[in-house]
């Protein structure tokens, strides 16, 4: 348990900072609510009305947020490669061939999709 106590007092320190932050934000702030401050903000762009469902997103958000996806994967599975390169040896390289080849083939159809065209 002595292992532990350094980071349960770290977290109950940041805890406390947190719940004295937010109180003290309340107690001591200003309160001049009014009818622009209660909007919601869009940086600056006036809120246009959305359809009760919702609204539908273009496709294009889709494969940019499948592209982000994509290479965190990608960085999540090379580090740990990296880091034991020389023990895994020949078939450590070869499935990182194939595993980068399978990145690079969602990246060909995200590219060809139009996923990378910005208008």
């Amino acid at each position: 348990m002595n292992v532990y106590t350094p980071i349960l007092v770290l977290g109950a320190i940041a805890a406390a900072f947190t719940v004295f932050s937010v109180v003290a934000a309340s107690i001591i702030g200003p309160k001049r609510y009014n009818r622009a401050k209660l909007e919601a903000y869009e940086c600056g762009i006036e809120p246009t009305p959305q359809p009760a469902g919702g609204g539908r997103f273009p496709v294009k958000y889709y494969l940019t947020a499948m592209l982000f996806i994509i290479f965190d994967i990608e960085i999540v599975f090379l580090y740990p490669w990296a880091v034991h390169f020389d023990s895994l040896g020949m078939f450590g390289l070869v499935e990182m061939l194939v595993f980068v080849a399978l990145i690079g083939i969602a990246y060909a159809y995200d590219w060809r999709r139009g996923g990378l065209e910005w208008d």
